[in-house]
């Protein structure tokens, strides 16, 4: 008997809109949250519609200017990201469409 591994739950998507600066382990970028509410301390490990590991933390959410906590669905924040795959987020536009990085939120 061949055992799949399970895939971990998403429960936290952004669609990053604007990326306004990366290296090689933060990224800041103007995100949409997609799906969620999302939390600071959000795990994302890939970006929708492609096979390309990412092993992302959100480390702030600044919201109108100001730190919170956690970003509801269809609102817009800069957020900052960080871990490995930063170098893939590109901003998005209508003709070749946005990234979205998917996720879980931390255990409560």
């Amino acid at each position: 008997m061949t055992m799949t591994p399970e895939h971990p739950r998403i429960d936290a998507e952004l669609q990053i809109d604007d990326v306004r600066g990366t290296d090689e382990d933060k990224a800041t970028a103007v995100v949409r949250c997609v799906r969620g509410p999302v939390r600071l301390g959000a795990r994302f490990d890939r970006i929708r519609d492609t096979a390309v590991p990412i092993d992302l933390e959100l480390a702030e959410i600044l919201f109108y200017g100001r730190p919170v906590n956690e970003l509801d669905p269809s609102h817009t924040a800069l957020v900052t990201l960080r871990g490995a795959g930063t170098p893939l987020l590109v901003s998005g536009n209508k003709a070749h469409g946005w990234k979205i990085i998917q996720g879980a939120n931390p255990s409560s």
